[in-house]
């Protein structure tokens, strides 16, 4: 028997998030998760994280897992708690998921690497542009003379890809516009996982100040 989502939770209009666990409360990893297209879809961490972007109140999810296809319409909530069992799956909201760029996690459970660094250190480098600045404090970090950045984890090269930028839960393609007195804080995650296939190449999260005073 499906739980229906209740209509008491805020809609966030295009981000969503998720976690699935089995009966016991283990996390599934590897689920897939998308809405019209197969092709475009998200895969639950080893959390049992998974985030969307552009989904609306209309829409459905559909949940692959172990061959098995559920389907669950979204409604009036950014995020559910989902449960699957054998070939059973139950729904609710959570409000303990909270928003971490459009990849939504639990901030008791988020663990990825990730660095942390203040607007104040940002701005006492004395580089004028973001990544610039970043450059310098984020050890693997890489900038060429194009703009292309690439992060590396310890010893290995995570990806090839050009790092996710989210600016206060937006997606930007660029960071030049980004007033360094403006920032509260950025945090820079070398495993983007979470965010699926965008993040292969890791996150940089900026977080402004007027941003914050919103949350």
């Amino acid at each position: 028997m499906l739980i229906s989502a209740s209509a008491i939770y805020s809609f966030a209009g295009e981000l969503f998030n998720g976690l699935i666990e089995d009966g016991t409360g283990k996390a599934i990893k590897g689920a897939k998760i998308w809405l019209t297209d197969k092709r475009q879809y998200a895969k639950s961490d080893k959390k049992g994280h998974f985030g969307l972007e552009e989904v609306n109140e209309g829409d459905t999810l559909h949940i692959e897992y172990q061959k098995n296809i559920h389907a669950i319409p979204v409604g009036k909530v950014n995020g559910m708690r989902i449960i699957i069992v054998d070939t059973k799956i139950t729904y609710n909201p959570d409000e303990e998921l909270v928003n971490h760029g459009y990849g939504w996690v639990s901030r008791r459970d988020y663990t990825g690497t990730s660095n942390a660094i203040s607007g104040a250190r940002i701005v006492a480098t004395g580089q004028p542009t973001l990544l610039g600045a970043l450059r310098g404090l984020v050890p693997g970090m890489e900038v060429s003379s194009n703009g292309k950045v690439t992060m590396r984890g310890h010893s290995s090269l995570i990806s090839d890809d050009q790092p996710l930028f989210i600016v206060d839960g937006n997606m930007v393609s660029t960071l030049d516009m980004v007033n360094l007195y403006s920032i509260d804080r950025v945090e820079v995650l070398k495993d983007g996982s979470i965010y699926g296939s965008r993040g292969s190449g890791g996150v940089i999260l900026v977080f402004t100040k007027r941003g914050n005073e919103k949350e």
